[in-house]
């Protein structure tokens, strides 16, 4: 092997060692003898020289899972019914650190204004729908409803510097994901009917 050789491989080397150490993965970060993710990020403008997030791409659409909201309604009657259901139903939200992003966090203050920055719309952490609903329930039977939430997934990274080490490095990566419920998007609404069981019957029906 000839001498530049040897000294490419050892200049490569040092600048892999080094941007290994400099830049911890995501399973070192939540290693037992490493910073968790929810103590790195809360040093998120509380001990930080820079604090960005960065998202991934732009934030990805789903429905919730679907959920009865209000109460049943049973048709104890001979004829056909038409009856009224109010409900009312909060969606929440769920991410990394399990914590509300509306709660006076540095990295949740920031998370918020970075999303309104670069999709042009505000996060919503929990969102109220109340409605009356109209079901038709055939005799014998019983009624429901259920919603499903529009939701929204933003995935992306915070880039942490420190001016001293914190745990050994002065840069971290913190990988991030939240879900929350979209605004403004209608939910979806489904009715649904099926034959009474004899419990209920005798509950209900006397």
């Amino acid at each position: 092997m000839t001498r530049r050789k040897k000294l490419s491989m050892l200049v490569v080397a040092i600048v892999t060692a080094g941007t290994t150490a400099m830049i911890p993965t995501a399973a070192q970060a939540d290693d037992e003898e490493q910073p968790t993710t929810r103590e790195l990020l809360d040093q998120c403008d509380n001990g930080t020289d820079k604090c960005v997030f960065h998202p991934a791409g732009a934030p990805v659409d789903s429905m919730g899972e679907p959920h009865q909201v209000g109460d049943s309604a049973f048709n104890c009657t001979k004829d056909l019914q038409r009856s009224t259901v109010g409900w009312s139903d909060t969606t929440g939200e769920s991410n990394t650190v399990g914590v509300s992003m509306k709660a006076q966090y540095g990295f949740t203050k920031l998370f918020s204004v970075t999303i309104e920055a670069s999709y042009s719309h505000s996060w919503e952490s929990s969102h109220t729908e109340q409605e009356q609903t109209n079901v038709e329930v055939k005799p014998g039977q019983v009624g429901w409803i259920t919603r499903e939430a529009a939701m929204e997934e933003v995935q992306g990274t915070y880039e942490m510097h420190f001016e001293d080490e914190f745990y050994g490095h002065r840069i971290w990566y913190v990988p991030f994901t939240a879900k929350g419920p979209k605004a403004d998007a209608p939910s979806t609404k489904t009715q649904h009917t099926r034959k009474m069981t004899k419990k209920e019957k005798k509950e209900h029906c006397g």
